[in-house]
């Protein structure tokens, strides 16, 4: 039977749940008034902590560690003299922007919505759940981008085999929203969150280094994962309990079907791309195959080389090289001038993050000179460590708090930027790595997206089900997103927990306990 005439689905009790979330929700100020506000309550804090003399022994250095108070002289140096570098030195941002600069030119050539396209067009009514996930996990690499084309083109592919569209909706929200911090390849946020997480480790390690491939084994095997997992709930369950019907009077749209079609210029540029990927892959594997090779690290080693220590670098000229074999095919690039045009446009599109960045940088910096995280995490660790936490219960408890967290705070880099500089330090000084706390968080800053009527993809994808189902609501969507939601954290934990019992690394340079 065809899910657009399964049976209706009794109404939603999570409705209230999500009423509640988004009324508190509503009241938290934009993330950059937000960090502002923590600042001047850390000002305070430190203020009261220097007051008290409260204190503690660096077991890194041996040496008393003592709060340091922000609204003395001093302090106001840091805030005033300081503000520029310490946006300038903030971990993530050249990161972040150089690998924005190659991504850039593959989105603005319209190489990634064509892939997506591509990746969609001849699928299998069979298979249409699976490819549709598993292609949100690689459309990461597009950021916010991704969500804006993946999130209606899952109801056309849906609606292509078929089936309901708004079925097809739900999975691509959930896919590409659920899954964010899981992906086949290397993403922007990978940066991202390896700069923050190297910024947060520095406190009880100043020489550690996170690479953004530190992760990347686990994302990769998640990826994968998730996509199953969003298909087994989704045929064996939304597909025949969920009311997927569609309005009688509700608009169609023929033509958007055609759009998945791609033209005769689109596919060369296609083909082309796809022989400048190999070619750059083949070109970059020979030169690092000699034991000499400059892009080794000392003594030959690979996981100290500059292909995984620079990957940043690597990752933006790939995307760069196919987005130019592409944009040139299709006839986006008639000059060597419309490249760094292209990435003038991929900055403009970050405009909202390094905002964000610049204020999160000033928290940081004040956090790291007040020695309030640092106090927190020593004496964190204390009481962890004299009641005998398990390792079990110390990642429990990190998943439960972040999860909720992110019910309110949608943003992954403002809210890692926020608990990083206590989770990362108080546990490596429980001697776990900070390449498995960022795995911890990948899970908890993800799988709730999806239930939380604060993100604004949830928003989003509501509006585009409403051109269906006019009566939809945010309960609508939450009914069928609860039980992937919950699906995907259970199965998630699941391999996390079996990674690291097995202590796999969890990617290039980074190691499980």
């Amino acid at each position: 039977m065809s899910d657009r005439h399964a049976a209706p689905a009794s109404r939603s009790s999570a409705t209230g749940v999500l009423g509640l979330i988004e009324r508190a929700g509503n009241l938290l100020p934009h993330p950059f008034l937000l960090f502002a506000i923590l600042s001047a309550l850390l000002a305070v804090a430190s203020w009261a902590l220097s007051a008290l003399g409260v204190s503690a022994v660096s077991p890194a250095s041996g040496k008393l560690i003592t709060a340091q108070n922000l609204l003395s002289d001093a302090g106001l140096q840091l805030v005033v003299g300081d503000l520029i570098e310490n946006f300038t030195s903030f971990p993530p941002l050249g990161t972040a922007l150089v690998v924005m600069l190659g991504v850039a030119v593959a989105d603005k050539s319209g190489l990634l919505h064509t892939a997506i396209r591509a990746s969609l067009s001849r699928v299998s009514p069979r298979w249409v759940t699976f490819v549709l996930a598993l292609v949100a996990m690689f459309a990461h690499v597009g950021a916010d981008a991704a969500y804006i084309v993946l999130i209606p083109l899952g109801g056309v592919v849906f609606r292509a085999a078929g089936r309901s569209p708004v079925l097809g909706i739900v999975v691509a929200l959930v896919a590409i929203s659920g899954g964010s911090a899981a992906s086949p390849i290397l993403i922007p946020n990978d940066a991202i969150l390896a700069g923050l997480t190297e910024a947060a480790a520095h406190t009880i390690d100043p020489a550690y280094v996170v690479s953004p491939a530190a992760n990347y084994f686990f994302s990769a095997v998640s990826s994968i994962l998730l996509a199953a997992v969003i298909t087994l709930v989704v045929e064996t369950y939304l597909a025949k309990r969920v009311d997927l019907r569609v309005d009688d009077d509700a608009t169609e749209h023929p033509e958007h079907d055609t759009a998945l079609q791609l033209s005769a210029v689109e596919r060369r540029g296609m083909r082309n791309a796809g022989i400048a990927a190999a070619g750059f892959v083949v070109v970059l594997t020979a030169a690092v195959i000699p034991p000499w090779s400059p892009l080794r690290g000392e003594g030959g080693s690979l996981l100290e080389s500059l292909l995984v220590a620079d990957i940043a670098v690597f990752l933006a000229l790939f995307f760069a090289l196919v987005g130019i074999a592409y944009g040139v095919t299709v006839g986006e690039i008639r000059s060597v001038g419309d490249v760094p045009t292209m990435m003038a446009g991929g900055i403009r599109d970050m405009a909202p993050i390094l905002v964000l960045f610049f204020v999160i940088s000033q928290f940081l910096a004040y956090f790291k000179w007040t020695r309030v995280g640092e106090l927190i995490a020593l004496h964190g660790a204390d009481v962890l460590r004299a009641a005998g936490a398990h390792g079990v219960l110390l990642f429990g408890g990190l998943l439960v708090v972040i999860s909720l967290i992110n019910l309110f705070i949608t943003s992954g880099s403002a809210q890692w930027a926020l608990v990083a500089p206590v989770f990362v330090p108080m546990f490596m000084l429980l001697d776990i790595p900070p390449e498995t706390t960022l795995a911890l968080y990948r899970i908890a800053d993800s799988c709730t997206n999806v239930v939380t009527p604060m993100s604004p993809y949830f928003i989003m994808a509501l509006g585009f089900i409403q051109q269906h189902r006019k009566k939809a609501g945010i309960g609508t969507l939450a009914a069928m997103t609860t039980p992937l939601a919950a699906a995907m954290f259970l199965s998630w934990t699941a391999l996390f927990f079996g990674w690291w019992a097995l202590d796999i690394p969890f990617g290039f340079g980074g190691t499980a306990r």
